[in-house]
Parts: C-alpha cells; structure tokens; sequence
C-alpha cells in the first residue's frame, strides 16, 4: 500500500462497511454451518465480530498516535477461534445490531480522518502505517463477510 492511493480514506472505510453489510442482508438465511476458508472457520455473527474488532483495533491505534502514546497491544484471538456466540443464528434483530454497530464505527472513522490534514494523513505520528495507509487496510476486513458469502 503506497500513500499515492487516490481513493479517500473515508471513502475506503465505508465502503468496506458497506460491502459487509449488503452481506449481511443476507444472512438471515444462513443454514447454520459454519463456512471453512483457508485454515478458518466462519459464521456470520464471527464475520460480523471480526470486522467491527478490526474498526476498533485500529482506530484504538489511530487515537494513541494522535495522542503521542504508544498503542495498547490487542490481545484478541481474532479469527483463530469460534466461540459459541458465533454460532448461533443470525436473526433480523442481529443484523439490526450489526447495521448499527457498523455504520456507526464508519462514521467515527469518517469523521476523525476528516479532521486530519493530508499531511497527517500521509506522516503519521508514531510507528507504523501511515493513517492513510491505516484505513485503505481495513478494506481487507471484506474478507470476513466473503467467507459467509451472500446467502440470498
């Protein structure tokens, strides 16, 4: 990933949430079994879960640079494991919370990147990707929702 990316940041972030939330629209008809992919396994309320824990990882991250802070290690097991949460069916009411949760971690996002120069964007405090670089990154959390696929 290169800082000459012409896509917006913002752009990139609600995009990627937009894309797992169309998904998701589907999901109320999952059969119950988990998908396997690669050396994974997914359900939508895990694809669900991983996205919104790659939002807030690095937005956690975003905010400890800013603050001139070195960034709390995550120590969540991510995609590594599926807990019995993930397994169970995704109702209307869950892709309720998902839409909610979702769109309003995109909206965080927007927002701070929107109050960041491009120079911000571009040079970074701390170490690490650049913020840029930082949200064009969280469009590869499509990969979660693209495992469970589209169920319509």
């Amino acid at each position: 990933m290169t800082d000459s990316v012409p896509e917006r940041p913002a752009e990139a972030v609600t995009a990627m949430v937009d894309h797992v939330l169309a998904l998701a629209a589907t999901w109320t008809a999952w059969d119950g079994k988990p998908r396997h992919v690669d050396d994974r396994v997914y359900t939508p309320h895990k694809a669900i879960r991983r996205v919104a824990d790659h939002l807030i990882d690095h937005l956690a991250e975003l905010e400890a640079r800013l603050a001139g802070e070195q960034p709390q290690p995550d120590h969540w097991h991510a995609s590594a494991i599926t807990t019995e949460a993930d397994l169970a069916r995704f109702t209307q009411e869950d892709l309720d919370e998902a839409r909610s949760r979702l769109t309003r971690l995109a909206r965080i996002w927007s927002n701070r990147l929107g109050t960041l120069t491009d120079e911000q964007l571009a040079r970074s405090p701390g170490e690490g990707w650049s913020f840029r670089e930082l949200a064009l990154h969280l469009r590869g959390s499509v990969y979660y929702a693209d495992a469970v696929g589209d169920l319509s």
